[in-house]
């Protein structure tokens, strides 16, 4: 009998799992779509039980019918978007929509006042990083302000993440990452709940328990057994943010190691040997105790191609449904068509806002130099650019900050668009690995789920069995001089466009 191990994913639009052997052999995969609630402009939720634990069951239904016969699910690792709120009931029902990570933007009142209330450079001292869209502690402040009828029924303020744990096991936990992500209600040294700024947020009652990715929450519990197909009393790890699965599913592990996430937004995780504090990034725990992060993150950018692709490429669209080229791939073709500088457009991403290192929730996008010359390619094409120059903006903080970045290892789902990933490494000077395999978080939840029950005994097997790097994209050093150029340009159309962008933001409902 093989001890199989089961990893599930929640994304912000696919979900997706894996079922795997010890030694990381994949024996099946399986993926759904779903979408994103925007109510308004700034607001960004999805629907716990209709999307996150429907997901779950669905695909953990069809991954366990892929057992063979005398085999077993030995153990199940779960990730799921970070940096978002749910409350729940004593029941554990949620009272609402999930609120969502850093694209949700609706709390910038709320960050204002914490920071005029207790200071920013304490909160910094105590959780590591600057409150930004993307903690979840003003988020909290938001509900208690606006709908205090959900708040005063509140028992738990838990994540995706938290409630798919609860789902098969019934206890409220969180993974030490996405618990620093509580910001400003942990203690980023201590990995610890911190009351010293909970008064006007919420009591530390309504947290869940903490503990490390590599561990074991709970079991599953006979009525989750049912739901999902997964067997009852089968153990299930702490969880983990998406992002750092991801990392995990590219080998990033050690201190100095880079991951790219070419996903829905773009994100970054540079692991480091200690914490220390930062204005311009996100401080994070790692998946492991004594393990930290410099993490970074656009607001989009498979979002934005997504968008675009929506508006302007309907007719792709519609040839890929019947069975022609896939829709991304012929937008790709025709920007691989337009010259470096997209014939003299410069775009800025900030669709829904921006994270780090600007941390402006009223940036918006912005196309710069249109003429009635430009094609749809030299769209797409700067738009490509556009997160690329973002992606370099942030890795320019994290060095400011300490980091030595030698290398990149790319994963997600845009680290299939070849032009994307010359155009990163072009922009940003340093090379990427792709590895063989980029199925993405549900293949590091398989990993952690292997870790955390003792079936895998040492970490050093993710690099020798789970990841082998496959190629390498070098950065051109023609192309990199004629970038280098155009960065500063990039930075400087954010600047002077701010105030004018600020204004139309405000207008938009």
């Amino acid at each position: 009998m093989k001890q199989l191990l089961l990893g599930i994913d929640i994304g912000t639009y696919s979900s997706k799992g894996v079922l795997c052997q010890p030694n990381g052999e994949i024996i099946a995969e399986v993926r759904t779509n779903h979408d994103m609630s925007i109510p308004k402009p700034g607001y960004a939720e999805q629907d716990a039980d209709a999307v996150w634990w429907a997901d779950f069951k669905k695909i953990s239904k069809e991954l366990t019918t892929k057992v063979p016969s005398g085999d077993k699910i030995a153990g199940v690792g779960v990730s799921a978007i970070g940096a978002c709120v749910l409350p729940v009931d004593q029941s554990g029902k949620p009272l609402r929509p999930g609120i969502l990570y850093g694209v949700d933007t609706r709390s910038i009142e709320q960050i204002d006042a914490l920071e005029k209330e207790y200071s920013r450079d304490a909160m910094i001292e105590l959780g590591g990083s600057r409150l930004t869209s993307q903690a979840i502690g003003p988020k909290i402040l938001w509900i208690k302000e606006n709908e205090p009828e959900v708040y005063e029924k509140t028992a738990k303020f838990i994540t995706a993440t938290s409630y798919i744990i609860f789902k098969l096991t019934g206890k409220y936990v969180i993974d030490a990452h996405t618990a620093t992500e509580f910001n400003p209600l942990l203690s980023i040294h201590a990995i610890e709940w911190d009351g010293r700024f909970a008064e006007k947020i919420a009591t530390l009652d309504k947290l869940p328990e903490i503990g490390w990715s590599d561990k074991i929450a709970g079991q599953i519990s006979a009525e989750a057994a049912k739901a999902t197909g997964i067997p009852e009393g089968t153990p299930v790890n702490f969880g983990a943010v998406d992002a750092l699965s991801e990392a995990i599913s590219v080998g990033v592990i050690n201190p100095g190691e880079l991951m790219i996430m070419y996903g829905s937004t773009a994100f970054m995780i540079f692991l480091i040997k200690k914490p220390i504090a930062t204005n311009e990034l996100w401080l994070e725990a790692g998946a492991f105790e004594g393990q930290y992060e410099y993490s970074a993150g656009l607001s989009t950018s498979g979002s934005a191609t997504t968008w675009f692709r929506d508006q302007f490429g309907k007719d792709y669209l519609a040839n890929e449904q019947a069975g022609s080229l896939n829709a991304y791939a012929a937008l790709a073709k025709e920007a691989a068509g337009s010259p470096i500088g997209s014939n003299g457009l410069i775009t800025l991403p900030y669709l829904s806002g921006e994270r780090t290192p600007i941390f402006d929730p009223k940036a918006r996008g912005v196309i710069a130099g249109l003429s009635l010359s430009h094609t749809r390619g030299d769209l797409y094409r700067s738009l490509l650019e556009g997160t690329a120059f973002a992606i370099r903006m942030n890795l320019d903080a994290m060095q400011k900050n300490g980091a030595q970045i030698h290398y990149g290892v790319a994963v997600g789902g845009g680290s299939s668009n070849e032009l994307w990933l010359q155009m990163v490494s072009d922009i940003t000077g340093i090379p990427q690995f792709i590895p063989e395999k980029t199925i993405g978080a549900a293949y590091g939840d398989a990993f952690l789920a292997g870790l955390a029950t003792g079936i895998i005994n040492q970490i050093d097997i993710l690099k020798r069995d789970w990841v082998k790097i496959t190629r390498k994209i070098d950065p051109n050093p023609e192309n990199k001089r004629l970038y280098d150029q155009l960065f500063p340009l990039f930075v400087d159309l954010y600047q002077n466009s701010k105030s004018v962008v600020h204004s139309l933001t405000d207008l938009q409902v």
